[in-house]
């Protein structure tokens, strides 16, 4: 009969390995086992390859990141704070830094260098890890759970905690067979979702703005049941719009994807100014730069690859003089750079979402112990469970919070 454990954690992603050592510096015997070749993929692309490890923002702020999910990841954030997170690097040798909006990294831009403390404390903890090894079921048994391996082998161990992420990003081994376990197990997997994820939109022009970003714009959603406000930097793509300001607010979008087909949204260009500003603005311009073409005027208005498309938008010539602009391409201009409309279709797909909204069901394990309701020792972490924030080191702290607590709270 195989020896049997105290601990086995399926995926080995920043959730697993948080378990992992957090179970074994606890006294238990570990076992880490990851599909891959090698530990935390995923890891190492997120914040294209920075790693945004958490925010330094207070905890209702986290909370409210995660809306309707953040109460029920209360204890997660509380059993390993933020702080505790900084302290968990910085106290092993990592040095980390606070930029815009709280973002937390590493002073050497490195990913790599995140995951190096990781694998460095799996090490002193003494953790048995298993690469390119599939778990391909798990079974209750009296003694614990026997967990049936690709190659035949199985293991024994009495507790186990499923962390292998969510569905995006496949390649890093994101492939839903945590989904497919839990399921086999009786728990209820909510509706799989792309979060922080790019959207697509009805207007095929956009890929003629490709990679143009514009800065501090503001936005208006418009649906059915009323109007959202967004802001932040925002990104053209070949077919449609990134950037902070879509991706720290997908789930909303989503949501109302859910319901309604398409979406309007009307871009401010320069939300720092009033339409009154704007206007005199080229009523100023035009006595004083009356010979200027309005084409060149406009520099001053949008980035220069923005320029044409906006002007015949417009309907306004640019080789057209300031001192010749009428009232009405004038009005025009000006309604254009403060709602500047896009009709948003649909999300990119799932696969190309930094994270997955949607997962095993909160309502079937405890949000005190990450815990199963009705499989006791069976724990799940980190992308797997339901529920997903926006970007700015949210998800990454859900992660080591879910696997710490996870981690914490097996039975020996």
């Amino acid at each position: 009969m195989n020896k049997i454990i105290d601990l086995a954690v399926v995926g080995a992603g920043p959730a697993g390995m948080m378990a992992a050592i957090t179970a074994s510096s606890n006294g238990n015997s570990v076992i880490l086992i990851e599909k891959n070749n090698s530990a935390g993929k995923k890891l190492l692309i997120t914040g294209n390859g920075r790693c945004n490890l958490t925010n330094t923002k207070p905890m209702n702020d986290f909370l409210k990141k995660f809306q309707k999910k953040g109460s029920f990841l209360r204890s997660a954030f509380t059993a390993l704070t933020n702080n505790d997170l900084i302290d968990f690097f910085e106290t092993r040798g990592l040095k980390l830094k606070v930029e815009s909006d709280g973002r937390v990294f590493p002073v050497t831009d490195n990913s790599r260098d995140v995951l190096g403390i990781l694998l460095k404390e799996l090490k002193k903890q003494f953790v048995n890890i298993r690469y390119s090894t599939t778990v391909v079921s798990v079974h209750q048994d009296p003694q614990g759970f026997r967990l049936i391996l690709d190659h035949g082998e199985d293991i024994m161990a009495k507790n186990v905690v499923l962390a292998t992420g969510g569905v995006s990003y496949s390649a890093t081994g994101s492939d839903g067979e945590g989904h497919k376990i839990a399921e086999e197990t009786g728990h209820n997997i909510t509706a799989l979702e792309p979060g922080i994820v790019p959207v697509l939109t009805h207007e095929f022009w956009v890929r003629e703005l490709s990679g143009l970003q514009l800065e501090s714009a503001a936005a208006v959603i418009k649906h059915s049941k009323g109007k959202v406000k967004l802001e932040g930097d925002l990104l053209f793509t070949h077919q449609g719009l990134s950037g902070p300001m879509i991706l720290n607010n997908s789930a909303k979008l989503v949501e109302i994807l859910r319901r309604d087909e398409r979406i309007l949204l009307n871009i401010d260009i320069h939300p720092e100014k009033t339409v009154n500003q704007l206007s005199e603005e080229f009523l100023t311009a035009r006595e004083e730069h009356g010979k200027v073409d309005l084409g060149n005027h406009m520099k001053l208005k949008l980035p220069n690859r923005m320029i044409p498309l906006f002007l015949e938008m417009a309907g306004a010539d640019p080789k057209l003089k300031m001192n010749q602009l009428g009232k009405k391409e004038r009005n025009n201009i000006i309604n254009l750079l403060k709602s500047f409309p896009l009709t948003v279709t649909g999300t990119s797909s799932i696969d190309k979402a930094m994270v997955t909204c949607g997962g095993v069901s909160s309502k079937d394990f405890d949000p005190n112990t990450m815990e199963s309701k009705t499989v006791t020792g069976l724990f799940f972490a980190g992308e797997l469970v339901d529920g997903c924030g926006p970007s700015g080191g949210y998800n990454l702290q859900q992660a080591f919070s879910t696997g710490f607590l996870a981690g914490s709270k097996i039975n020996r």
